[in-house]
């Protein structure tokens, strides 16, 4: 959809996903230094971090940020939430912005409704597809939750109502 993406993961199989669904450029925040490859990949910075993750990727990633860039706080999947340096918005003139669909469908149903045609359209057109890592009966909710607690996903885990 015109964006460079650079696809950062902790395993080879979550990084292939993020090659076949697009990704142009691959970090294996695992193995590599991940502030490194960044700057590697992106020398002028990068203009949007999608982070769920948090915990102690979150400040790289911020560094990493072009100047008027934007972070997008997801999540904390690393089990941490991060302090952050807040200078780095004053000299990099970015915006930290929390995204959290729940309290944005409450907040703003209108919006919501327009952005899910919009995804539905996409999806529709073939411009947007999700990874299915798997389908679990509602009754198996607790073995489905243990997958995303351990990290194991490679994609969208879903449960069958």
């Amino acid at each position: 959809m015109g964006a460079r993406v650079i696809a950062c993961a902790s395993a080879p199989e979550k990084l292939a996903v993020a090659e076949a669904h697009g990704a142009h450029a691959l970090i294996d925040y695992a193995k590599d230094n991940f502030r490194e490859e960044l700057r590697r990949l992106a020398p002028d910075g990068v203009d949007v971090v999608y982070d769920p993750l948090g915990g102690d990727y979150a400040e790289p990633a911020l560094r990493s940020l072009a100047w008027k860039g934007r972070h997008l706080v997801i999540g904390f999947a690393a089990g941490e939430i991060p302090r952050i340096p807040l200078n780095l918005a004053l000299v990099k003139g970015i915006d930290i912005l929390g995204v959290h669909w729940g309290v944005f469908v409450e907040r703003e149903p209108e919006a919501h409704r327009g952005n899910q045609a919009q995804l539905l359209d996409w999806v529709g057109q073939g411009r947007l597809t999700a990874k299915v890592d798997s389908i679990h009966r509602i009754e198996d909710f607790v073995a489905a939750l243990g997958i995303l607690q351990r990290r194991e996903a490679v994609g969208k885990v879903l449960l069958r109502l």
